[in-house]
């Protein structure tokens, strides 16, 4: 599992540690993987260092200090080594003298060197900057990005938010990003994660040193795998769960066939839907149990799945069935059309667990703030739904976050989306998959966090870089979840 930790927890257990470490060798632990990564990069790129030409974008502070260092690295081993000062006054005075002892050298007009540049080093401003690069530094930092060289940042990419992954202003675009110590949460969530690249993770030390509990944390294989809800040689299909899906309706009929779809590949034993799609429900999935309603009369359910498809118009009226589900005494799930017929209050008395699935709009409406502000701040709006119901919340997008509405839990990330998801009906198969996997008995935490991976490594499966639809994402999801398991 990949964890994150804010700036400041980072800058706390950096203290510890340096405290028992001789002045400068932590310094020099982060300087030494960064060098290493960039002549990694260099061979990549052109077969060798030597002669390599590395253009350094140093600010002040530290990060400056590490791209100096990792400088003077490259230059020992005869790589071409130039450092632009953007804060002359404040560069790091060891690090400026370890590159010029080591042959490298500074420049006044960073434009000739970035024009022919085979790698850029971003060590402009580090975890510690805020709210985007300054106006001096963005005609540098535009040069280097249209060179066509490597950009490598050094932590974090200068201008992005480390605690939120807000981007403010501009911001460095950086190839792979080199990180230390810890994942910080701007690399994991966007939009700054679209500016970090490949992120290598360097170790400098500060593992005993960081708290047990992270902030952000990310599953992996082998952690969605010891979550997976396998049958034993006792189960039958009412042990392994039974899902409620209540979805479709005369507008979106195919609604209905999706998140039934997503739920019968979920793992429970059996799924039944209420609703005015069986006919089409049937027609495709024909194991399904269907019933017109209302939920109560449909039969034991250990979990339901409400919202895709339910429509907005009159013909909604009261028979939607959203009150009745919440009153139920089981985990339920609530997506799409089912978000805006939620009352907070009845959300938040609930007995029994509650998961809610907003994409950005979605959750701009449920928090009454436009989208954009969603988008720009996606850790804090879902922490912020979280607490306000007293439900777990996935909250959908480029990076998909889920938050417990207990506070001092992680907020997990997933990382296996892709753009490709970006379809109608992608949001209901993963309505289904989610509330099977409730129904199977996992926490709407852990329920939450294996749909998305699941969901979003079927549709890598799926695409192999080209378009698919929903249904296609459906179909790759048993293989998804043997290449978890195996």
């Amino acid at each position: 599992m990949r964890r994150a930790y804010s700036v400041e927890t980072v800058r706390n257990a950096e203290r510890e540690l340096m405290a028992r470490l001789p002045e400068g060798a932590l310094m020099a632990r982060a300087a030494a993987g960064l060098a290493a990564t960039c002549a990694d990069v260099l061979r990549d790129q052109l077969g060798r260092v030597y002669g390599a030409r590395v253009v350094l974008l140093v600010g002040s502070g530290d990060n400056g200090g590490d791209a100096l260092y990792a400088g003077a690295r490259l230059a020992r081993r005869a790589a071409k080594v130039s450092a632009v000062l953007l804060a002359p006054d404040r560069t790091h005075a060891g690090g400026l003298a370890a590159l010029l002892g080591a042959g490298g050298r500074i420049v006044d007009d960073p434009f000739d060197v970035l024009a022919a540049a085979d790698l850029v080093m971003d060590g402009i401003t580090g975890i510690g900057g805020h709210g985007g690069l300054r106006p001096d530094a963005v005609p540098v930092v535009r040069a280097a990005r249209g060179s066509g060289a490597v950009v490598v940042a050094v932590d974090l990419p200068s201008g992005v938010e480390a605690d939120t992954g807000a981007v403010a202003g501009e911001a460095v675009r950086a190839d792979a990003t080199v990180t230390f110590g810890t994942y910080k949460p701007g690399l994991l969530i966007d939009p700054a994660h679209e500016h970090a690249g490949a992120v290598r993770l360097v170790d400098i030390g500060l593992g005993p040193y960081l708290p047990s509990v992270p902030d952000l944390e990310v599953l992996q294989h082998e952690d969605v795998a010891r979550l997976l809800p396998m049958p034993t040689g006792e189960s039958d299909k009412y042990r392994r769960g039974v899902i409620g899906v209540v979805a479709g309706s005369a507008r979106y009929p195919g609604a209905a066939v999706l998140a039934v779809a997503g739920a019968l590949r979920g793992g429970a034993g059996a799924v039944r839907y209420v609703g005015p799609g069986a006919d089409a429900v049937i027609a495709r999935f024909p194991e399904t149990l269907v019933h017109e309603g209302p939920p109560s009369k449909a039969g034991r359910v250990q979990a339901w799945a409400i919202g895709p498809g339910l429509g907005e118009g009159p013909e909604v009226g009261e028979g939607h069935g959203v009150a009745e589900v919440l009153a139920s005494d089981v985990p339920v799930l609530v997506d799409a059309d089912g978000l805006r017929l939620l009352d907070t209050a009845t959300v938040r008395s609930r007995t029994a667990p509650t998961l809610l699935t907003p994409h950005a709009g979605e959750a701009a409406a449920l928090l009454g703030v436009p989208r954009r502000q969603v988008e720009s701040a996606r850790l804090a709006a879902v922490r912020k739904l979280a607490a306000r119901y007293g439900a777990t919340v996935l909250l959908k997008g480029s990076t998909t976050l889920i938050a417990s509405p207990d506070a001092s839990a992680p907020v997990r990330v997933n990382a296996t989306g892709t753009p490709w998801l970006a379809t109608a009906g992608s949001g209901d198969i993963l309505t289904g998959l989610a509330g099977s996997l409730l129904a199977s008995g996992l926490s709407p935490l852990d329920a939450a966090s294996v749909a998305a991976y699941l969901h979003g490594l079927a549709a890598r499966l799926a695409s192999r870089g080209a378009p698919v639809s929903a249904l296609d994402v459906a179909e790759r999801l048993p293989e998804a979840w043997r290449n978890v398991r195996d």
